[in-house]
């Protein structure tokens, strides 16, 4: 099956443009799969409902998330079927596998009076201090995922326009505009950012680490704990936690939902819609603690 396994990443990275995390997620859930079948002395090809089943069902007996096992039943059923489309088996064995209920979880995301207190805190004109105020701002100006930030180059950012061109899952592009303090604060970097560039690097990213490479994701996670652990904060925030917050504001301040998927860079409208419940879910809590008779 290793054969097999390794024609279809290669697949999914250079015809379907497939990210690097999808490849490589996929990849161990695939070669998890082909560890199950070994053992159970069954042929990738020849592996039916009833074996593939056993496999889900061990999964849940080893307490896994439910969403980790919709994305191994996700890989299983996209491998199949392109197993099927090369004419190696007849039909996809997986495609009549139920998918595990998801749970519901709300993500977290601060109030508009966390989000100030929040990017308020670089205060010096330090590079790096400069470069966090940036990268706060811009996170919460465009709702931009983490790798789409850190991905941003010099040639994406168009600043008499106030537009990043952002390139998103799949590789998909798609320009986001960000306000007046967002710019301001991406400007007092750029001034800055030659004092972190070595000379000698060639090294195009917008947002650069001490060392003068990429700034990366995990970076940026390091980053924005640090600052939250200096508000009064008592939840998990995360920057992904910006990016609902983005978009849990627009929400609120009247931004139509379909506006709120295009800057997200969101596939479908559904995915967007949870925001609906986070709005709902603020809204209550706004009234209860605002109406005198609540």
């Amino acid at each position: 099956m290793n054969k097999e396994i390794a024609e279809f990443l290669a697949y999914l990275k250079h015809e379907k443009n497939a990210s690097p995390h999808t490849v490589s997620s996929y990849g161990r859930d695939l070669r998890q799969v082909a560890e199950y079948l070994k053992e159970a002395e069954v042929r990738w090809n020849k592996a039916g409902v009833v074996v593939l089943r056993g496999f889900l069902a061990g999964l849940h007996e080893d307490r896994l998330k439910r969403s980790t096992i919709g994305r191994k039943l996700a890989a299983l059923r996209s491998f199949y079927d392109f197993c099927v489309r090369r004419k190696w088996i007849a039909e996809n064995p997986a495609k009549v596998l139920a998918t595990p209920r998801q749970e519901k979880k709300m993500p977290s995301f601060l109030s508009e009076e966390e989000t100030v207190t929040l990017l308020d805190l670089p205060r010096t004109g330090k590079p790096l201090d400069l470069r966090d105020k940036a990268v706060l701002e811009l996170f919460y100006a465009t709702g931009v995922r983490v790798s789409e930030l850190v991905g941003i180059e010099a040639g994406d950012i168009h600043a008499g326009e106030r537009l990043v061109r952002v390139k998103g899952k799949g590789r998909k592009e798609r320009l986001v505009p960000f306000g007046r303090q967002a710019a301001e604060a991406l400007e007092a970097y750029l001034r800055a950012r030659p004092l972190l560039a070595r000379p000698e690097s060639d090294v195009t990213a917008v947002f650069l680490n001490y060392r003068g490479g990429r700034l990366t994701s995990r970076s940026v996670q390091r980053m924005v704990r640090k600052y939250i652990r200096r508000t009064a904060v008592a939840r998990k925030i995360s920057p992904h936690s910006l990016r609902h917050s983005f978009a849990s504001h627009l929400l609120g301040r009247g931004a139509d939902l379909r506006v709120i998927q295009e800057l997200l860079g969101h596939a479908s409208l559904a995915t967007t819609q949870k925001y609906t419940h986070m709005d709902l879910r603020q809204m209550i809590a706004v009234y209860k603690k605002s109406h005198p008779r609540s």
